[in-house]
């Protein structure tokens, strides 16, 4: 990964400004994401603030999506600052598989994280993207390991995003019709109507009383109930995760630091532009709608 200028990413007083026009907007719900969100220095300031948004009632919900490596150390702070869930990206829990696909992580470190997490109150959900011929042997104990330790667990096709490379992501593909079906022999599935505003669709486990979400922006279009849009840390706001259009909100912020009108104005020309939905296909055994940017540049 190439690490981008200091001056090109927002400070988190900006972060703090735009985030609060959101809110101002009325967004309800905000998600710290990455790439890694809790390796950037003096983070918790910016959770901080956005507590006051949680205490006035504005926002109603902080969240995290973390990779783990930095919960045994930040778990109780994020809960004091008012985050109550986290969702912690997690595709095995063999730890030969997870040192390989994260290229330098230690499962024992992220595990004192989920530890820490549980410890200081927080609910954590498992976001696992189903990779054929990589975790299709650890459905059913990631299932038991999450059910045994009270936690969710969300499936999610992998999407054709970033320079791939060597990379076979038509070999990759699992599709959640077929780890539901595996689920089923082994658990009892009920479908929930419970919706999220964002792409998850539920099942609860019986035999387990855990939600299993699946994530299928391959198998089953999602767009139509999506409402989310992805800021990034230098002010691309991208309506879509699966489209390249985006606007720039950075110039605005910084060429008004006084005044939000122009700020207000940007934001209000973008939402009107989200698209209907993505073009991510494999249906045809080629990759199509592949997106350049990788899902650490947007957030998962």
């Amino acid at each position: 990964m190439q690490f981008l200028p200091k001056k090109e990413l927002l400070t988190l007083e900006e972060l703090d400004r735009l985030c609060s026009k959101f809110i101002d907007l009325g967004v309800e719900k905000l998600r710290i994401t990455g790439g890694e969100p809790l390796v950037r220095r003096d983070i918790m300031q910016f959770f901080n603030s956005m507590g006051r948004h949680l205490e006035t009632g504005a926002l109603r919900e902080l969240t995290v999506t973390t990779n783990g490596s930095q919960l045994e150390r930040f778990a109780q702070d994020l809960y004091a600052a008012g985050v109550r869930r986290i969702n912690v990206s997690l595709d095995t829990i063999d730890e030969e598989k997870f040192a390989r696909v994260t290229r330098w992580g230690r499962l024992p470190q992220v595990l004192r994280g989920l530890d820490a997490a549980q410890a200081a109150g927080l609910k954590v959900k498992i976001n696992a993207v189903a990779l054929k011929g990589f975790n299709e042997d650890e459905l059913i104990p990631m299932t038991e390991w999450c059910a045994e330790r009270g936690m969710d667990l969300t499936w999610i096709e992998v999407m054709p995003m970033g320079d791939m490379g060597e990379i076979d992501r038509i070999g990759q593909y699992w599709a959640l019709d077929d780890v539901r079906a595996a689920l089923a022999q082994t658990y009892t599935l009920t479908d929930l109507a419970e919706r999220t505003g964002g792409p998850a669709r539920y099942v609860r486990l019986e035999e387990t009383g855990q939600k299993i979400g699946f994530i299928t922006p391959l198998s089953h279009n999602f767009c139509e109930s999506c409402n989310r849009v992805r800021l990034t840390c230098t002010g691309e706001l991208y309506m879509c995760l699966g489209q390249e259009d985006m606007a720039d909100l950075r110039k605005p912020l910084r060429d008004f630091p006084g005044d939000d009108s122009a700020l207000e104005q940007a934001i209000r020309r973008a939402i009107t532009l989200k698209p209907k939905g993505h073009d991510f296909d494999y249906s045809r055994q080629t990759v199509s709608g592949q997106v350049t940017r990788h899902m650490s540049h947007t957030g998962g």
